[in-house]
C-alpha cells in the first residue's frame, strides 16, 4: 500500500488542466468521479493489501485492506461478485481511484436505517459488544440497543445475544449525528402478536395439534403450537399416576394434544395427552372386583403407602396398614421397590373418585392362621415383651407375630400397672388363652400358668362358710374384700351391720381385717357375695354354744346371755377429725 500512500500525496501537485485532460481521455463526467459519490463495480482481484475493482470506465478502483471490518468478508470475495463503494480520493496520475467500502456501508447503513424508521420496517443488524445498559449493534455503522429493548423478557446472560444477527425496529433516528436507537423487543412482539391471531384463529376444543415441548415444571408441561405456548397439566398427561412430567416427557420432543379449552383475551390454551386415549376407568367393574387377587407393579412410594399399578392408567393404593399384619406399621420403603411386581387383592373399588384400595398383606394367610395350626388354647409359648400400656403387655411369639397379655392375666393378685411386673425386653413364658384370626386378636397369660386359682377356691369354699378378709375399696354399694390373693368379693350395704349404714367410709377404711360370710358364689362369673353382718350372728351363735357347754346347769339362761354379749365386738363409728369422743 506504499504506491497507494505516495500517488496520494501526489494527487494534489495535478493541475486542472491535467485533470480536464485526464477526464476527457477517459470520457468521465465530472460529477460522476465527484468524492462521496456511490460507484457501483465488479472485483476484479482480491490481493492481500487491496481489492481491484472494476467501476465500468477505462480506470480502476482500489479498496485497502483496512476498509474491511471483517476480514473473513474480504477473504470471501471472487472475481465478477458485484460491490458497492464511495469514491473517496483519486491518483490521476497513476490513473485509479481509492474508494471505501466502509464510508459505502455507513450510507447504506444510513439509508436502510432512515427508510425503516420511516416506514416502521424492520433492519438486520449483528451484536458485537454488550456496553452500558445496553449492546452495540453493527448495521453497516454502530447503533445502540437498549437492555429493556434487547428482548421480551429481561436477558440474564448477554452471551446468548453477542455475536449473532437478529431483525430489529428502528426507534430513533438522526441522519446528521449518525445516530440510531433499536429495539429487538418491538418486532419480536409484533411477531407474536401475528403468531398469536395465526394460532387462535385456529384453535377449537377437542381439536388436535402437533406441538413441541418447550420447557418442563413440576406441574406440567408448555407446548409451543407455533410461537404460542399452551400448558399440559400434570393431571392431562396421563391417565395413571405421575410424579413429575419428565417420566413421560421430555424437552424438544414433538407430541400430539388436544385441546381442551382457550381464552384468547388472557391468552391461555390447555391441552391434554391422556384425553388422546380412552379412559381405562370406564367399565372398570367388568375387569376387576372386590377380593380378587391380582399382580400389579410398584410405581410410587410415600409415607402413607405405596400405589401399585394394574394396567396403563390404573392404579390403587396399599396403605400403610395393610402392607403387614405386624401390629406396627412399616414404611413402605422397608417393605417394597420401586418397579417391583407384588400380588395385591383388591380391597375397594371406586369408579366415581377412580380409587382403588389394595392390600398386599391380604394376599398371605394370617400369621393366627399359620400359628392356629400349630397351638392351641392351653398351649405354653415362650417370647419377648416387646411393649407395655396401661392395659397389659405385648409378647412377640413369633417374629411380627405379638399377642396380648391383659393386665387381669398378668397375675391372681391385684396389678396396678403392667410396668410394675414386666420391662420391655423381657423373656417370658406364656399361656395361649385364645386365638381369633377373624377378630385378629391373640390372648396370652402369665397367671395361668400357676393352675386356677377360682377352680380351687371354689372347691374347698362354699355357701355359709366364715372367711377371714381384707378391706380393699370401699364403694358407694357396699365394701370390696379380699379373700385371698387374686380372689375377691363384695359385702353390699345390707350386710355390712345391722343398723343402717349410708356412707360405708364413716365406719370402714382400706385395709381394715374381718370375718364374713360367704352368702352368694357364681362359679362362671367368679362372683362372690359375703356378709359382715351374719358372720357376726353366726360367731356369737359359736360363741354361746361353747359357752353353754362349759357352764353349770344352775345358771339361768339370762344371766348366760347378759354375760356373753359383754365380750361381742360391734363396729364403731369412725372418730371426726378435731371433735373429741
Amino acid at each position: 500500500m506504499s504506491e497507494l500512500n505516495n500517488d496520494l500525496k501526489n494527487e494534489d501537485e495535478l493541475s486542472m488542466q491535467d485533470y480536464a485532460a485526464l477526464l476527457d481521455k477517459y470520457q468521465f463526467k465530472a460529477s460522476d468521479l465527484a468524492p462521496g459519490k456511490l460507484v457501483k463495480g465488479k472485483v476484479i482481484k482480491v490481493l492481500p493489501t487491496h481489492v481491484l475493482v472494476d467501476i465500468g470506465s477505462k480506470s480502476e478502483g482500489v479498496i485497502p485492506s483496512e476498509d474491511f471490518s471483517d476480514r473473513r468478508e474480504m477473504e470471501s470475495l471472487k472475481s465478477g461478485d458485484a460491490i458497492e463503494a464511495i469514491l473517496e480520493r483519486r491518483n490521476l496520475k497513476e490513473g485509479y481511484f481509492i474508494l471505501s467500502k466502509r464510508r459505502a456501508n455507513a450510507v447504506m447503513a444510513l439509508n436502510n436505517l432512515e427508510k425503516a424508521f420511516h416506514n416502521d420496517k424492520w433492519i438486520i443488524g449483528k451484536v458485537v459488544d454488550k456496553i452500558r445498559n445496553g449492546y452495540t449493534v453493527d448495521v453497516g455503522l454502530d447503533t445502540f440497543l437498549p437492555d429493556s429493548h434487547a428482548d421480551i423478557k429481561m436477558v440474564k446472560d448477554p452471551g446468548q445475544l453477542l455475536g449473532k444477527r437478529f431483525k430489529f425496529k428502528v426507534i430513533k433516528f438522526d441522519r446528521p449525528s449518525e445516530n440510531a436507537v433499536l429495539s429487538r423487543k418491538l418486532l419480536l412482539q409484533d411477531e407474536r402478536e401475528q403468531r398469536k391471531k395465526q394460532v387462535f384463529s385456529q384453535l377449537e376444543k377437542g381439536k388436535t395439534f402437533k406441538g413441541k415441548i418447550k420447557s418442563l415444571t413440576n406441574f406440567g408441561a408448555f407446548v409451543d403450537l407455533g410461537g404460542i405456548e399452551g400448558l399440559l397439566h400434570i393431571s392431562d398427561m396421563s391417565w395413571g399416576k405421575l410424579n413429575h412430567p419428565s417420566e413421560l416427557l421430555e424437552n424438544g420432543k414433538e407430541i400430539d394434544v388436544i385441546v381442551l379449552d382457550f381464552d384468547e383475551k388472557e391468552e391461555k390454551i390447555s391441552l391434554g395427552y391422556k384425553q388422546l386415549t380412552s379412559d381405562p376407568w370406564l367399565n372398570l367393574h367388568d375387569r376387576y372386583m372386590t377380593g380378587q387377587k391380582i399382580t400389579g407393579k410398584v410405581v410410587s412410594l410415600t409415607d402413607f403407602g405405596a400405589f401399585v399399578e394394574l394396567e396403563e392408567g390404573v392404579d390403587g393404593l396399599v396403605h400403610v396398614s395393610d402392607l403387614t399384619w405386624s401390629r406396627k406399621q412399616v414404611h413402605p420403603k422397608k417393605i417394597l421397590s420401586m418397579g417391583e411386581e407384588v400380588l395385591v387383592t383388591i380391597l375397594d373399588i371406586n369408579s366415581e373418585t377412580k380409587r382403588i384400595s389394595l392390600g398386599l398383606k391380604q394376599s398371605s394367610p394370617h400369621p393366627l392362621e399359620i400359628l392356629q395350626q400349630t397351638y392351641s388354647p392351653g398351649a405354653h409359648v415362650k417370647g419377648t415383651i416387646t411393649s407395655i400400656t396401661d392395659f397389659g403387655a405385648f409378647m412377640e411369639v413369633e417374629k411380627g407375630l405379638e399377642g396380648l397379655i391383659h393386665i387381669s392375666d398378668l397375675s391372681w393378685k391385684r396389678v396396678k400397672h403392667p410396668s410394675d411386673v414386666l420391662k420391655v425386653g423381657d423373656e417370658v413364658e406364656a399361656v395361649i388363652l385364645n386365638i381369633d384370626v377373624n377378630r385378629q386378636k391373640f390372648s396370652l397369660g402369665i397367671k395361668q400358668l400357676e393352675g386356677d386359682i377360682w377352680e380351687d377356691f371354689f372347691k374347698r369354699q362354699k355357701i355359709g362358710d366364715l372367711v377371714k378378709v381384707t378391706v380393699v375399696r370401699i364403694v358407694g354399694f357396699g365394701v370390696f374384700v379380699e379373700i385371698m390373693p387374686g380372689i375377691e368379693g363384695v359385702v353390699f350395704l345390707s350386710e355390712l351391720d345391722d343398723r343402717k349404714i349410708e356412707d360405708p367410709n364413716e365406719i370402714f377404711s382400706v385395709g381394715d381385717e374381718r370375718t364374713a360370710k360367704l352368702i352368694k358364689i357364681n362359679q362362671a362369673d367368679q362372683k362372690i357375695s359375703l356378709s359382715f353382718r351374719q358372720a357376726q350372728l353366726d360367731m356369737q351363735k359359736i360363741e354361746y354354744q361353747k359357752y353353754m357347754s362349759s357352764q353349770d346347769d344352775r345358771m339361768t339362761l339370762g344371766d348366760l346371755m347378759k354375760d356373753q354379749l359383754k365380750n361381742i365386738d360391734t363396729p364403731k363409728t369412725k372418730k371426726k377429725e378435731g371433735k373429741d369422743d
